[in-house]
């Protein structure tokens, strides 16, 4: 389990009320201090995880963390300029295909077809 705040990118001080919490079986995301929202995401609906870290980042050796999931709510999580963000991105893609494979999920894409243009071919070929 991983327990990180979002930080801010001046000398990666934690000055931000958002608290990002990666379990074994889900992402919680808490934000706010008077009015405090939580979200959760469960592990196996995570699909791709990316890091990306800007130049500020990289001095402060702080990174933020995309996941791209099949959640309604939250289909792009951005867990923002956190530290160890590497671990935790490797944790989170680990943790999320074994996840899948306990509940035996199988990710499918979704093809657009429209069957006319199998009808079409089909014509040209005669």
């Amino acid at each position: 389990m991983y327990q990180e705040k979002k930080r801010s990118l001046l000398f990666g001080l934690p000055l931000s009320f958002t608290t990002y919490r990666i379990e074994e079986e889900k992402v919680n995301i808490r934000k706010g201090l008077l009015r405090t929202v939580e979200d959760d995401t469960l592990m196996y609906r995570i699909q791709d995880v990316k890091l990306v870290t800007g130049f500020l980042e990289r001095i402060f050796r702080l990174g933020t963390v995309v996941c791209y999931s099949s959640d309604v709510t939250d289909p792009m999580l951005e867990l923002k300029h956190i530290r160890r963000a590497r671990e935790i991105k490797d944790y989170i893609l680990s943790t999320s295909e074994s996840e899948r494979r306990k509940v035996r999920t199988l990710h499918t894409l979704d093809l657009d077809t429209d069957a006319s243009e199998f009808a079409d071919a089909s014509d040209d070929i005669e």
